[in-house]
């Protein structure tokens, strides 16, 4: 079903990831529809209420059987975007520690038209509100954000905010297929491999359960790091060609180029 408000110029969608969010999805969907009204839904594989409060929502949902990653669930919304004829996907989450009210700056930055990524950072500035992060989350975040910095020639400041604006049609030359929480990672590599602009946006810095677990080994600060490091460092190793020199240093082509596919170009999400 497609809604009939009248769209901004550009056509924008807004993606949103669920799992297990009864607590949140009807109070966060009905303050996003106050911004903007084409929503898309993807549901994990949610195993509480979450289906039957989707069910009641006017939004579009794309229902996993079973739970299949966060960065699988990116890859859908990017993929429905395109099918679909939208001009940018907003991704969001939906756990109350993404702000709807902030998607009208989003789509200010969109009708700029000067990035092909508009990346939501909860460290360019720092806001009254803030809350403070988890002391083992923020130092990750800081780690690989400052190595992606080093290696790419990036000067971000937020390595891993889920609140980002896409040029779908830019994001069509990337090849992605990392279905965890480490997908920011490749996303990061192929995006500099295929010369995406890149622009943060400073948003809130929101943390509701500090104590929220990333499942399994992931609970383990020293085994997410470890993760988020391998892939990189192999997706950095299949785009080498189309990096800067800095990115490769320390690295040994050898062990990990052997393991992947090389870096595709121009291919589809």
């Amino acid at each position: 079903m497609r809604l009939t408000k009248p769209r901004p110029h550009p056509n924008v969608l807004i993606g949103i990831p669920v799992y297990n969010e009864a607590r949140y999805v009807a109070k966060v969907l009905a303050e996003v529809r106050r911004y903007h009204d084409d929503i898309l839904v993807i549901d994990d594989g949610s195993t509480d209420d979450t289906p039957s409060l989707l069910a009641q929502q006017p939004v579009e949902v794309i229902r996993h059987a079973e739970n299949r990653g966060y960065g699988r669930s990116m890859q859908d919304m990017l993929r429905w975007a395109k099918v679909d004829g939208f001009d940018w996907l907003i991704t969001m989450d939906c756990d109350e520690q993404h702000e709807p009210a902030a998607i009208p700056q989003f789509i200010k930055r969109i009708d700029a038209g000067q990035a092909d990524v508009i990346s939501g950072s909860r460290y360019l500035v720092s806001m009254e509100d803030d809350d403070a992060p988890p002391s083992d989350r923020r130092l990750i975040n800081q780690t690989i954000t400052d190595e992606l910095n080093a290696r790419l020639e990036l000067t971000l400041t937020d390595g891993f905010c889920g609140f980002k604006a896409y040029r779908v049609s830019a994001c069509e030359k990337l090849c992605l297929d990392v279905d965890g929480y480490d997908f920011p990672m490749q996303f990061w590599v192929q995006a500099v491999a295929n010369d995406l602009r890149i622009e943060e946006l400073p948003v809130r810095l929101i943390y509701n359960d500090p104590t929220r677990s990333f499942g399994g080994p992931l609970d383990n600060p020293q085994s997410r790091l470890d993760l988020y490091r391998r892939t990189m460092h192999r997706e950095i190793m299949r785009c080498r060609d189309r990096l800067p020199a800095s990115a490769v240093a320390g690295l040994s082509a050898s062990s990990l180029a052997s393991t992947a596919a090389p870096c595709c170009q121009g291919a589809s999400t």
